[in-house]
C-alpha cells in the first residue's frame, strides 16, 4: 500500500485502529495525537514529506531532542512508545517496509511508590460525609465503593445500575482496553450503596426509555463526572483533616496496599485491580516491604 496522503492521514488511520482494536480511551488517544503532532513537526523540519521517509538515524535524533528539551523520563518514554507503535502500525498497513523506530529505547524510569492512606485515615475519611446533608448518602456510597472495589475514578463514573449485583456482592467494571472484571462490594459498601439508591431521585427519562441509569448522578440527574468525584473527595478530606493527602486514585492504592498487608495473594489483587501485567501490581509489594523494613528499624534492638 502507498503511504497515506501526508502525515495527518497516517496518524488518523493509526488512532482509529487504536480505538477500534485496543479500545484506547479518549485520554489515551489525546496523548497519542499530541505526541504524533510533535513528531510530525520534527520530521517536516528535517525535510520528510511523509512518515515513511524517516530513518532510524533521524528518529534517534528526535529521541535525543526530547531528552535535551528537559522532558521527564516518563514523558520521553511515552512519546517514544507512541512513535514505535505508530511505525509498527505503518509496517502492518504497508506504507513502511521496515520499522525505523524499532531501535529506539525508552529511558529507565524510577518508579515512585504509590501514596496511600492508613486504615485509620480511611476510617476517618469514611466518617466525614454526613448522611443527612445534601449528597451525603451519595458521597459515602462513592467512597465506600471505591475503597471496597479498587475501581479507578473513570470506571466508577461509568457504572450503571445494571452493573451492580448487591446480592452477590459484586460490580461489573469496564477497565482499560474495554476489559471487564468483577469488583467486590463489601458489606459496608453494600449498605452505603443501598442507602443511596433508596434516596436517589427518580429518573423519568431512564424509566421511559427502559434503560439502566447511571449509578452515581449529579444534582441535575446526569452522570457524575470525574471532576465531580475529585471535588467531593477534596471536601471530605478537608472535613477529615486529611486535606492534600489523597486523590481519587489514592483510594485505589490504599485498597491494594491494605489487601497485601493483610496477606492477600498478589495474583488475586492483580485481578481485582484489572492489571494486565503482574509487574504493575508488584509495586504494591514494594510499599509493604518498605513498611516492614521501617518497622524493623524502629522496633528491633539490633536494627542499627
Amino acid at each position: 500500500m502507498a503511504a497515506p496522503d501526508g502525515f495527518a492521514a497516517a496518524a488518523e488511520r493509526f488512532l482509529r485502529a487504536l480505538a477500534a482494536e485496543r479500545g484506547a480511551s479518549p485520554l489515551t488517544l489525546k496523548s497519542y495525537r499530541e505526541d504524533l503532532l510533535q513528531l510530525e513537526e520534527f520530521l517536516h523540519s528535517a525535510g520528510c514529506r511523509t512518515p515513511g521517509d524517516a530513518s532510524s538515524t533521524l528518529l534517534r535524533r528526535y529521541a535525543a531532542g526530547l531528552h535535551a528539551a528537559g522532558y521527564a523520563a516518563s514523558t520521553v518514554a511515552r512519546k517514544l512508545a507512541s512513535t514505535r507503535s505508530f511505525y509498527t502500525f505503518g509496517q502492518r498497513d504497508g506504507w513502511v517496509k521496515t520499522n525505523p523506530a524499532k531501535p529506539l529505547r525508552s529511558p529507565k524510569r524510577g518508579r515512585k511508590l504509590p501514596q496511600f492512606l492508613t486504615g485509620e485515615e480511611i476510617a476517618t475519611l469514611l466518617a466525614a460525609p454526613r448522611p443527612k446533608a445534601a449528597g451525603g448518602l451519595r458521597d459515602l456510597a462513592i467512597l465506600e465503593l471505591m475503597y471496597s472495589s479498587g475501581v479507578r475514578v473513570r470506571e466508577l463514573v461509568s457504572l450503571d445500575d445494571a452493573d451492580l449485583d448487591l446480592r452477590g456482592g459484586t460490580v461489573r467494571v469496564r477497565g482499560k482496553g474495554r476489559r471487564e472484571r468483577l469488583g467486590i462490594v463489601g458489606s459496608h459498601a453494600r449498605k452505603a450503596v443501598e442507602a443511596w439508591l433508596a434516596s436517589r431521585p427518580a429518573s423519568p427519562t431512564a424509566a421511559a426509555a427502559n434503560r439502566s441509569r447511571p449509578l452515581f448522578t449529579n444534582r441535575f440527574g446526569g452522570r457524575l463526572s470525574v471532576r465531580g468525584v475529585a471535588r467531593l473527595l477534596e471536601k471530605h478530606l478537608l472535613t477529615a483533616g486529611l486535606s492534600g493527602r489523597a486523590s481519587p486514585h489514592t483510594l485505589r492504592h490504599s485498597f491494594a496496599t491494605h489487601l497485601l498487608d493483610a496477606g492477600a495473594d498478589i495474583r488475586s489483587v492483580q485481578e481485582l485491580l484489572g492489571h494486565k501485567s503482574l509487574i504493575t501490581t508488584q509495586i504494591y509489594t514494594h510499599v509493604t516491604t518498605s513498611r516492614l523494613l521501617s518497622a524493623f528499624d524502629k522496633a528491633h534492638p539490633r536494627a542499627r
